[in-house]
């Protein structure tokens, strides 16, 4: 009798090393795109340059991607946009506190976009966005709307729990955005945004972030000056 893992190649073969290839083009090219557009910016970045990083024509990058326009929207989507449906499903599934929440809502975003270059196409849209209005539009539909609707969700979350007092929430979500494009600005502007490269942990950075937002300045009743 056959065994499992005979049956499994007899009815659906792997693909050959050429068609392994050709199927992992896109995924390789976007990796390019995001290396380089980080690297370079999107207005210094050419597409032959793209094809040349990821081993491909320029015929075959035009084929998945028509412009460099479009393939700049597909980095965003892949690094950034498409995301929040994950995202959004960890909220929902969340148990703890909301305070917990926001927590482990700015560490994990360390973790999973701060740390990588994908953090870099935000410092990109900042700087270079002004002079292509359709990309910025296109950023702020696919990454800051629903990061900021993500955020009112959570600070919303905890007034309704009475965990948090009732605050100006279109405002106050940008308490928590700010600390986050600042550690986006120190990791891919050479870090001129602090004294010496060495001076800033980032995990401290955020925890220090989580306490000001969640606590304040002042010094509460009952807790030592």
């Amino acid at each position: 009798m056959a065994s499992p893992r005979s049956l499994v190649d007899k009815f659906c073969p792997l693909p050959s090393k050429r068609e392994r290839r050709k199927e992992a083009r896109p995924g390789e090219l976007l990796a390019a795109a995001l290396d380089l557009f980080v690297e370079k910016g999107f207005a210094a970045t050419r597409s032959e340059e793209v094809a040349v990083r990821a081993g491909v024509s320029k015929g075959t990058l035009f084929l998945y991607f028509p412009s460099k326009e479009e393939l700049f929207k597909a980095v965003v989507i892949e690094n950034l946009g498409g995301r929040f449906t994950e995202w959004n499903a960890e909220f929902e599934a969340f148990e703890g506190t909301t305070p917990e929440m926001l927590r482990y809502c700015m560490n994990v975003w360390w973790e999973r976009v701060g740390l990588t270059k994908a953090s870099g196409l935000t410092k990109l849209m900042m700087s270079e966005g002004g002079n292509f209005p359709e990309l910025a539009e296109f950023y702020r539909e696919q990454v800051v709307r629903p990061g900021h609707d993500l955020l009112r969700r959570i600070l919303q979350r905890g007034i309704d729990r009475g965990e948090f007092a009732p605050v100006d929430i279109d405002h106050a979500i940008y308490s928590v955005v700010a600390p986050m494009v600042f550690l986006m600005l120190w990791k891919h502007s050479a870090m001129v945004c602090v004294d010496g490269v060495s001076t800033l942990d980032p995990e401290k950075f955020i925890a220090t972030q989580c306490d000001t937002v969640l606590h304040g300045l002042c010094v509460r009743p009952g807790s030592p000056a």
